[in-house]
């Protein structure tokens, strides 16, 4: 993922603010607020600057992944050439869906909110489209989950990574 972001950061930073480059990040699946938050600290944006920035870029997605998703999925599907990557999207995102199915809301909030590889808002989205999870409850959660993301990855961020690479 900090390859990622560095790639990311120092190529549009030519040609776009740091903090498009911020919030263009923190709306990419995997990379999301956790790469945002990163790359802000790399690019010295200060929190106050950054931590909105990036909820905002993590959260546009969402009302699209848990509206229009199982609906995109089934077209795709019917395409011969992205057929195989939306079963194994699907197949993927049902493995991961364990602590969802059984403690619905609570369980997304903490998929969402911790911040691990696999998981994060696009993830919990398409978890929750997939389960059916009522789109009000599921939207709550999510939103609680980016803001429990933005308080661990401020940490990680600007506290432990911010004081290694300054």
């Amino acid at each position: 993922m900090e390859a990622l972001v560095q790639w990311f950061a120092a190529n549009l930073s030519q040609f776009i603010s740091a903090e498009a480059v911020v919030f263009i990040i923190s709306m990419i699946p995997i990379l999301e607020l956790r790469g945002g938050l990163l790359a802000a600290s790399l690019l010295k944006i200060p929190e106050t600057v950054s931590i909105p920035l990036c909820i905002v870029g993590n959260i546009i997605p969402i009302p699209f992944i848990l509206l229009f998703i199982r609906q995109i999925f089934k077209l795709l599907k019917k395409t011969k050439l992205f057929r195989g990557l939306i079963i194994k999207l699907e197949n993927r995102a049902m493995g991961k869906s364990d602590r969802i199915r059984k403690y619905e809301f609570l369980g997304l909030v903490l998929f969402v909110g911790i911040p691990l590889p696999g998981t994060g808002a696009w993830t919990g989205a398409l978890i929750a489209s997939l389960l059916d999870v009522d789109i009000k409850k599921s939207s709550a959660a999510i939103l609680i989950g980016i803001l429990m993301a933005s308080v661990i990855m401020y940490v990680v961020s600007y506290v432990l990574v911010g004081n290694i690479v300054s």
